[in-house]
């Protein structure tokens, strides 16, 4: 599968939005909704900072993408993140009926495409195109080095 050079442009600034979340102190991802080639929505982790379980970067994207766009339905609209989707953002996403969803890393703990489990597409009345690994070094570098050097400073003390 050839990845687009407009996926590797969006995803490089859903990387960017991750890196804003590692700098608070919350685990690296980033999210970006995009429509006709404008982004209308951006988000980064958030869970602790506001104490909200659901502050997911794909939910906090997706929120001010329909607000932008005026309409919950985010039909023509490609999310990219940094990190598969778990099945909270992935249901989300599929509800919005955004068009496309574009991801850097597997999360073999959480992701909710391939990884842990496979979402029940087949069920719902919507399904968006998956594309996987994009910038995934990326994505996996961050997440990566954000881990080891939590444990290293538990481990300082």
């Amino acid at each position: 599968m050839m990845i687009e050079k407009k996926d590797e442009k969006w995803m490089r600034l859903a990387l960017k939005e991750a890196e804003k979340a590692e700098v608070r102190g919350e685990v690296p991802v980033g999210a970006v909704v995009v429509l006709r080639g404008r982004v209308v929505g951006r988000g980064f982790n958030r869970s602790v900072g506001r104490t909200d379980p659901t502050a997911h970067a794909e939910i906090l994207a997706l929120r001010q993408a329909a607000q932008k766009t005026g309409n919950y339905r985010l039909i023509g609209c490609d999310l990219y993140v940094t990190l598969e989707p778990c099945a909270m953002c992935l249901g989300a996403a599929v509800l919005a009926r955004v068009s496309r969803i574009v991801y850097g890393a597997p999360d073999p703990k959480h992701g909710a495409v391939t990884s842990l489990m496979r979402f029940p597409f087949d069920k719902m009345n919507h399904r968006p195109e998956i594309r996987a690994g994009v910038r995934a070094p990326e994505c996996r570098r961050l997440l990566l080095d954000f881990f080891r050097s939590r444990r290293r400073s538990r481990a300082a003390g």
